[in-house]
């Protein structure tokens, strides 16, 4: 189970999802309604507050890749005061910046917090801040520049990085969040690998971290709905709902009030996860929908890196149907499934040949399946072309162009 105090604050799978409010001092932001000026920081952030928000992320330099580029003295002069005027809130402070100088003064002045969008890749110095003032830390992934790597599989190779560079640097592991950045950071991510990222958001329950997913008004919404910043609430919150439902801890948005009330829906609609405890023994259900990350299970317990990757193929179940084949063709694959310990279902007819097309279900590790497809595409009548159609399938299983696209 996924269990943390970030700054005070409870975060976790028996939690509520938190709700982290947004204040932007930023004038290039891509929405400007979103925009504080100085005079209203405080009245922003209690307003926030009062409509629900747990924690206050507050930043002053648009990580928009079509904003203007301001020097990192405008940044300070906006930032730090803003922090002062909110130390005295009744709830956790995170700074939103890259740079370590201006967290450090942002700590000094009430920050607890600090949210590097660059995963400490943008300025070395960062981890040493963070080690030195024992603060909690957000992490996004990115690889040479925020934001950047493309696709779920790329998200988790780049988290796992930063994360074991983070805890080798003194970094304590209960104090990392991480985020699997969603939004148009780079050229190259298309609208389809966010939804790719929401609708796969479990997958970094892998890190035992706590996930924070900042989805508020971004251009994937856009795309979709093709409306501006401006228009895209409902969509912001139909996008939540699912990443609270795949499992969200925490949610960054400019809009509180709405965002806490599809946050508490989603969140009912989220099932517990079976674990059970007997003194210093515990046991969880790991619910693992992709055989890389089973192998990162694997790995984590100490498992080596050759057995992992051998057994990773053995570990999920797939269950394919496949429909109007013949009597004997539906024999023979669930002999084959079989005598690789897997299996197939078929109708009771089947069996004693009293019809000549039947369906069937196969059963069976992704091995199990792929050595099925080796044994019958040398065969004869259908099967070769039944070894083709579950190739296909198991290509576009793993294609998040055809998943994702429309």
């Amino acid at each position: 189970m996924i269990e943390k105090t970030i700054a005070g604050l409870k975060v976790g799978d028996d939690q509520p999802v938190r709700i982290m409010g947004v204040i932007n001092l930023s004038k290039e932001s891509f929405y400007k309604n979103s925009v504080v000026s100085a005079v209203h920081v405080r009245d922003a952030a209690l307003k926030m507050i009062n409509e629900g928000a747990d924690l206050i992320d507050v930043g002053a330099r648009s990580t928009w890749p079509l904003a203007a580029r301001i020097s990192k003295d405008e940044e300070r002069s906006r930032l730090i005061p803003a922090v002062r005027a909110l130390a005295d809130i009744p709830v956790p402070i995170s700074v939103d910046t890259m740079f370590s100088d201006l967290a450090e003064e942002a700590l000094v002045a009430g920050a607890k917090i600090i949210n590097d969008v660059s995963g400490f890749t943008n300025d070395e110095k960062m981890m040493e801040v963070a080690g030195k003032y024992s603060c909690p830390v957000i992490l996004m992934a990115s690889n040479n520049i925020p934001g950047d790597p493309v696709g779920m599989d790329a998200i988790m190779e780049s988290l796992e990085r930063i994360i074991e560079r983070a805890q080798n640097c003194g970094i304590s592991p209960d104090s990392i969040i991480i985020d699997p950045a969603v939004g148009k950071w780079t050229p190259e991510k298309l609208p389809i690998y966010d939804y790719e990222t929401i609708d796969n958001i479990e997958r970094l329950r892998i890190f035992k971290k706590p996930i924070l997913a900042a989805i508020s008004r971004k251009s994937f919404i856009g795309d979709v709905l093709n409306k501006p910043a401006t228009e895209r609430l409902y969509g912001s919150l139909a996008a939540t709902a699912i990443a609270v439902r795949n499992g969200a801890h925490i949610i960054r948005t400019h809009d509180v009030a709405p965002t806490v009330d599809a946050v508490r829906v989603a969140r009912a609609a989220r099932a517990r996860i079976p674990a059970a405890r007997s003194g210093s023994i515990e046991a969880e259900l790991l619910e693992i929908k992709n055989i890389n990350d089973c192998q990162k299970a694997m790995l984590s317990i100490g498992a080596t890196s050759t057995g992992s990757h051998v057994m990773k193929k053995k570990t999920l179940i797939l269950n394919i149907l496949i429909n109007n084949i013949s009597t004997t063709e539906a024999l023979i694959i669930k002999q084959e499934m079989l005598a690789r310990g897997g299996d197939a279902a078929l109708p009771r007819e089947a069996v004693s040949h009293e019809t000549q097309t039947v369906s069937l279900i196969i059963s069976g590790t992704q091995l199990q399946v792929e050595r099925l497809i080796n044994k019958i595409r040398h065969q004869v009548r259908e099967l070769p072309t039944i070894a083709d159609m579950l190739t296909e399938l198991m290509n576009k299983n793993n294609d998040t162009v055809f998943r994702y696209s429309r």
